[in-house]
Parts: structure tokens; C-alpha cells; sequence
């Protein structure tokens, strides 16, 4: 049997039950990784689970996952730290749109697929946190340090988009 992938529409009253389990799984993950000294920042937990549910669901459910989970978890939690969000919240909406194309291009989860999004969403988002941080050893953070998440999203994504939710 092989993987279905959707693009739910956030007219429909089920993106919304999808994207809010996302979003939970987004807040509990982080607060499992942040029980490790810089957990957060070598796991990047708050982007797993808006890849798979873009993947999974579709760039809509993807981006609404990326945008919610951060500020609900700064709200709650206070991390990410504010001044933090915009460029988490903007690497999450880079990897939902890349995650949501990729899905409706190849129509399958492989794991060379899911590796180029997840450097492709970086790169761009690394870019472009180097740019507003004035400083090159900022922007590139998730690749020195936050290099075992990219790992996690590409398997565990992997292993949850094509056997957790096979259907």
C-alpha cells in the first residue's frame, strides 16, 4: 500500500483538527528536547511535525502548523524567546511551502526528497537569518550546531510520513 498525500484547504473543517494535533505535537516535542542542555538548538524540534503535516497535508496545514506552534510555545513557555520568532516562524513557512511542493511533485516520501527540503528550507532560511543578523556564524547555526535535527526531520519525518500515517 502506498502513502496517500492530501492538500487540505483551511476552508475545510478538518485542516484544522490536523493542523491543531501538529501544533501539539510541535509544543510537547520542543519541551521533551529542552529537558537536554541546548536541545533546542541541536534538535530544532519545532519544525518536525510542520514538516510531516505539510508533507502529509499539504502546504496550508503546513504553514498554519509553522506560524501557530512557535507563538503558542513563546506564549506558554517563553521559548522561543520573542525576538526569536519571526525568523523561526519564516524558516517553518519556508519548510512548509518546500515540504507542501515536494509532496505534490515526486507523490512519494523518499528520503533524498525529504533531505532536499530540509537543506533547501535551511539554506534559504540560513541565508536570510545571516542577512538580518549581520553575521554569517548566526545565519549558519542550524547547519554547526543544529545539524542532528536536519537528521531527525529527514528519518523520523520519514519514518512517520510513511509508516505512522501510511494512509
Amino acid at each position: 500500500m502506498q502513502t496517500q498525500f492530501y492538500s487540505l484547504s483551511l476552508a475545510r473543517s478538518r485542516a484544522w483538527l490536523v493542523a491543531t494535533a501538529f501544533v501539539s505535537g510541535n509544543i510537547l516535542l520542543p519541551q521533551l528536547v529542552h529537558l537536554i542542555p541546548q536541545g533546542g538548538l541541536i534538535f530544532l524540534p519545532i519544525y518536525f511535525f510542520t514538516l510531516i503535516g505539510a508533507y502529509k497535508y499539504g502546504t496550508q496545514v503546513g504553514v498554519l502548523t509553522a506560524v501557530v506552534s512557535p507563538l503558542v510555545n513563546s506564549a506558554l513557555f517563553g521559548m522561543p524567546v520573542v525576538a526569536m520568532l519571526p525568523i523561526i516562524m519564516l524558516k517553518g513557512v519556508l519548510l512548509a511551502v518546500f515540504a507542501g511542493y515536494a509532496a505534490q511533485r515526486v507523490k512519494k516520501a523518499d528520503l533524498l526528497t525529504l533531505a532536499a527540503v530540509v537543506l533547501s528550507y535551511q539554506a534559504v532560511g540560513c541565508a536570510i537569518e545571516a542577512i538580518a543578523a549581520g553575521s554569517i556564524l548566526t545565519g549558519i547555526q542550524d547547519f554547526r550546531i543544529g545539524f542532528p535535527g536536519m537528521l531527525l526531520q529527514v528519518f523520523g519525518g520519514w519514518v512517520i510520513i510513511n509508516k505512522v500515517f501510511r494512509r
